[in-house]
Parts: C-alpha cells; sequence; structure tokens
C-alpha cells in the first residue's frame, strides 16, 4: 500500500520545485498529481485527465493497474499533501509562530482580538480567517475561512518572508477533516465553543466535536499549547485530557490540572464592558468597546493566547483601543438615530447568544430580520427560528443564501419554530425584508440583521449576486426619508 522509495523520491522532487497539483484541470507536463479523496469528488477519478495533461507522476491511495505516468502509493494523500507543500515552501524551518482557532463561533471576533493585542505589543501579525487573508503590506478577501491545504502553506510562506512574526489562522471544522491545515506545526491552538452546526456534513454532534478536537489531537508538533474554553461542556472535556493548556471561562473554575484564566464581568452595557481577570495570583482589569457575555469570553481566549506570548497585565489594557469587527455586531450608522446592527450569526446558539446581549439593553423592541442558508443542516432551522422568537418582539424571516435550494421551502422549515413567535413577517426577498423591517422601526428599538454580516453577496443557485445587509440598510434609509 505504501510505496515509501516512491514516496521520497516525491518529496525531493516537491522540494527541487516540482509543482504539485490536485486540480487535474491546472496539470502541466512534469507535474506531481495528487488525487485526494473528497466527500463529493474522488480525486483517483481524475487521474486519466491528468495523465493526457502531462502529468509525469500520481500519488494516490487507489490501485491502477495501467498509467503512462509513476503511480506513488500513498495511504493518506491528504496528509501527504501537506508534507510535499512543506517540502517545496520549506513550512517546516518557519521563524514565526502559529495560532490556530477553532470552535463554533467566536474564532473571527478572536482572530481580530489577538491580531490588534499582539500588533499593540510590537509584533508583526498576520491572519487568515473568514473575512480576509491579511498582513501587513498584503490583503484579499476571503472566499474561504481556511484555504485549501496548498494554498494555506503558500501563504504561510509569503509571511515568513515579508517578516510576520505570528499568524493567527481561523481553522473549520471541514478543514480539519479534510486535512487541509496538513503539515502546518501549531505552536498554538484555542477552542472557543462547540454548538450545533454543520450537521449536513459531520452527521452528529460527536462526530462534529472530534472533528474540531483534531487541531489539538493530530496536527503537528506535539506539546502545543491549547487556550480552551472551560464554560463550554465540549471545551471541559477537551481540557481533561489534553496538556499542556490553559482553561479559561466567566464561571467559577473547576479542579482540573490546567492553568485557569478566570473572567468576573463586572458591568455590561450597551457603551461596553468591564472585565476583571484571575490568572495563576495575578488580577487585572480591562475596559472594552465591546457588548455582550459572549465578547468577555472572546476576550478571555485573545488573552490566553497573550499569555502564551508572554504578556503581561499592562498589555491587556491595549483591548480598551480595539472597536470591533466587520459583520459582528457591526453597528450601521445612519443620521436617524435609529440603532441597526449586522451580525454574521447563523447558528441557534448564536442567534441566542446575540439577541441575549440585545435584550440586556435599554430597548422598546428588538426586531430581527433571519434566514437559514440552503444546502445546509435543514435541523438547525426551526431551532435558530426559535431561537430569534424567545428574544425577539418582531421576527422578519427572508432568505440568507439559498444556494441550490427553494427558498420559500426555507422558510417552511424555519417556520415551525416560530409557532409562539408574537408578531413574524415573511418576506423571502431579502432586501425588501430589510426595508420592511426599516419602516417598522422607532428611535427606542434596535434591529439585528442576522446570518451575513461581512458578507458582500448573496448566492442563488450557483451564482454570487453583490448584496450587502449594511448597504441594504443605506438604501432602505435613503427611500424612506427621502
Amino acid at each position: 500500500m505504501f510505496d515509501e522509495k516512491g514516496w521520497k523520491k516525491l518529496l525531493q522532487l516537491s522540494a527541487d520545485k516540482v509543482n504539485v497539483r490536485t486540480d487535474s484541470r491546472k496539470v502541466e507536463p512534469g507535474d506531481i498529481f495528487v488525487a485526494i479523496p473528497g466527500p463529493k469528488q474522488n480525486g483517483a477519478d481524475f487521474i486519466p485527465q491528468a495523465v493526457e495533461k502531462g502529468a509525469a507522476y500520481i500519488l494516490t491511495c487507489a490501485e491502477i493497474k495501467e498509467c503512462e505516468a509513476e503511480v506513488i502509493r500513498h495511504p493518506d494523500p491528504a496528509a501527504a499533501l501537506g508534507e510535499l507543500a512543506r517540502a517545496y515552501f520549506k513550512t517546516d524551518r518557519l521563524k514565526l509562530k502559529v495560532v490556530g482557532i477553532t470552535g463554533t463561533n467566536g474564532k473571527t471576533t478572536v482572530s481580530y482580538l489577538i491580531e490588534h493585542l499582539l500588533s499593540s505589543a510590537g509584533m508583526k501579525v498576520g491572519v487568515l480567517g473568514t473575512v480576509a487573508y491579511r498582513w501587513p503590506g498584503f490583503k484579499i478577501d476571503a472566499p474561504l475561512t481556511t484555504p485549501d491545504c496548498w494554498t494555506l502553506h503558500s501563504y504561510i510562506a509569503k509571511m515568513e518572508a515579508d517578516g510576520v512574526d505570528v499568524a493567527v489562522m481561523e481553522v473549520s471544522s471541514h478543514a480539519l477533516h479534510q486535512n487541509r491545515a496538513a503539515g502546518i506545526e501549531f505552536d498554538c491552538a484555542v477552542l472557543t465553543n462547540v454548538t450545533q452546526d454543520h450537521l449536513d456534513y459531520h452527521g452528529d454532534m460527536e462526530s462534529y466535536f472530534e472533528a474540531k478536537s483534531l487541531l489539538f489531537k493530530s496536527c503537528p508538533r506535539e506539546g502545543k499549547q491549547a487556550v480552551i474554553n472551560y464554560d463550554d461542556p465540549y471545551g471541559k472535556r477537551l481540557l481533561e485530557d489534553y496538556s499542556p493548556a490553559t482553561g479559561f471561562g466567566l464561571t467559577d473554575p473547576y479542579e482540573s490540572k490546567a492553568d485557569q484564566l478566570h473572567g468576573e464581568m463586572l458591568s455590561c452595557t450597551g457603551n461596553g464592558l468591564h472585565l476583571k481577570m484571575t490568572y495563576k495570583g495575578q488580577s487585572w482589569e480591562l475596559d472594552s468597546d465591546l457588548i455582550g457575555r459572549h465578547n468577555g469570553s472572546n476576550l478571555l481566549a485573545a488573552q490566553g493566547v497573550g499569555l502564551f506570548f508572554g504578556l503581561t497585565a499592562e498589555d491587556m489594557k491595549k483591548f480598551s483601543s480595539f472597536h470591533g469587527v466587520p459583520g459582528r455586531l457591526e453597528r450601521v450608522r445612519n443620521d436617524k438615530g435609529l440603532n441597526i446592527f449586522v451580525d454574521y450569526a447563523h447558528t441557534p446558539d448564536a442567534l441566542d447568544n446575540v439577541l441575549s446581549t440585545l435584550n440586556e439593553l435599554d430597548f422598546e423592541r428588538v426586531i430581527t430580520v433571519f434566514g437559514c442558508g440552503g444546502d445546509r443542516d435543514r435541523t438547525k432551522r426551526p431551532l435558530m427560528g426559535k431561537a430569534v422568537c424567545s428574544k425577539t418582539d418582531i421576527a422578519v424571516m427572508t432568505s440568507d443564501n439559498p444556494r441550490t435550494e427553494n427558498p420559500e421551502a426555507i422558510l417552511d422549515d424555519i417556520r415551525p419554530g416560530l409557532s409562539s413567535c408574537t408578531e413574524v413577517i415573511e418576506e423571502v426577498d431579502r432586501s425588501k425584508a430589510i426595508r420592511k423591517a426599516v419602516e417598522i422601526m422607532n428611535s427606542n428599538d434596535v434591529l439585528l440583521i442576522a446570518g451575513k454580516g461581512h458578507e458582500t453577496y448573496q448566492i442563488v443557485g450557483t451564482t454570487k449576486h453583490p448584496f450587502s445587509d449594511s448597504e441594504e440598510v443605506t438604501k432602505a434609509l435613503g427611500e424612506i426619508y427621502a
């Protein structure tokens, strides 16, 4: 099954800058083609096309009887791609440190917080995440939360060449399960939380949790530091059998072999929060413009990483100059004095968290515009409706990214969760739904537009159409108050 001699040859060829491809359409004469089994397509099915285009070497786990190219058998092509990328991009010789963040909610906010904290301490930081891939002198919009393995190594290598000190990555459960982070040696790994999401892919919560756990248990570099949320039941499970680790939380600390970073919310208002931390006998306080208990947890996660890098309590006070993340409870500023926020919340737990935050503030009514993505976990749709219904005065049900599903059918799946709502407005057209919500607002209300956050598109069918919730709000205000 494993061709050790052939494998060593491929590693040397990759180190000598022979191109490695996983897309048969991009193969050029002399290339190495890695046939990766996937959830929808099997790379082995495209070996004939790769050979026809001139691939000189084929790496596969499949049995190939006849082939004009040299075939090298490997039991795990996805893991092998990571090793080939390490050889090609020299990412096995990094000076920079790599921080990986996984979890259902909070990854993006935590990545921004870590970037702000470490940058304020004089470090040069790069970020690969949901919003963008960026570091000083470079920025592009992110097509995926975690890029494919080859691209990931190429970006890490570029960061190294550009003098980046720390690379901060959001690492999705899909990426971990598909081994897209193969070959990356993480110095520090963070778990924010584990709540229901992506069960259309993982099947059940235990499989979903196991995928998240791969960042800690299976990625290279034994003994990397873990920063884990002990308020989360899955986080507590992970803390019980992983070391070295720092547990963080806003509830009372519990008996554990891990170091514990405990946070106490001294105040939480519409203007921000005041947090007190205790760690190894030390204590300090900080102020933040962020609102909500969930952001208290996010701040603790970022501080856990800061402690790993040797930062002090004084360094943590730099969070006072951090003003938020695009699409994460992002205020849509307007001259009408209306309280309108867009947020990326697209899971029951995330909706519950953000609505709980708004309910704690002094608003007369909470109005929520939301939908559910098509071609994704159908079981969470009524749960999202229920989460909205429980903390909203007026629910506006609409489309998110319907993709190839019928938008009306998605609303049918959501509707049972809205059965106990005081008032529901149904409008399948998201632009019209936003306008209807803005029209019924008064100055004492708050409007949350949930699900898309920073996104600048809406996927209908297989096409991305330009669409921004924030821009739609501005457009609606201009039309209503013209």
